[in-house]
């Protein structure tokens, strides 16, 4: 298995480098809410675009573009989509919004998996489709500065993990458990700045 996770790294083209680079990048900012997290966000989708296709995994390629809308998005909306059109404040979720977030996830998962499952030669096509329908939701989350997006992020990239390391990607695995306890820390640190801000604002 080290072998295999030392294989990896040096098989890695400088290109998928920058690519993990700038993705690890963005999550660091977006934990700290600096907008430049949307910068890196957007050069990373940029060059996954360009190893997906190449590689021609075009469901995933597809999904890139979603990122590339949520990423101009998430910038205008922490920038602009504020009261009086000022920098984006940290919103909690309501049992109902908890409720149609995970509702979407799942059976935007189930219908995906089922799709997958009975019209292609999927691997894994419930667990994939799992990650792809809740980093969909999820991304649309973090645009919305959700305080819970990260608790989401936990579950998502978690399954990630497995996924990956059944798949014996074992570099990519080891990337999505760095995601893992990175967003633990990123909840953390929306929660006190959320708490900063529910004291300014009474």
């Amino acid at each position: 298995m080290i072998e295999a996770i030392k294989s990896s790294y040096q098989e890695m083209p400088w290109i998928e480098l920058i690519a993990v680079l700038s993705g690890v990048l963005y999550l660091v900012l977006a934990a700290f809410e600096n907008i430049w997290c949307w910068f890196w966000s957007l050069l990373s989708v940029v060059l996954y675009m360009y190893i997906l296709s190449n590689a021609k995994l075009w469901a995933e390629t597809g999904l890139q573009f979603y990122y590339l809308g949520t990423t101009a998005y998430g910038f205008y909306v922490w920038k602009f989509g504020g009261r009086n059109k000022a920098e984006k404040a940290i919103e909690k979720l309501d049992i109902k919004q908890h409720f149609l977030f995970s509702g979407l996830i799942v059976l935007g998962a189930l219908g995906l998996g089922s799709f997958l499952h009975f019209n292609t030669d999927a691997s894994m096509p419930f667990v994939d489709s799992f990650t792809t329908v809740g980093a969909i939701v999820v991304t649309y989350m973090v645009t919305r500065k959700y305080l819970e997006n990260w608790l989401y992020w936990i579950v998502v990239d978690g399954i990630g993990v497995y996924m990956y390391w059944s798949k014996e990607l074992y570099l990519t695995a080891l990337l999505f458990l760095a995601y893992t306890i990175m967003v633990v820390f990123g909840y953390f640190k929306w929660l006190r700045d959320y708490r900063n801000q529910e004291k300014r604002e009474s």
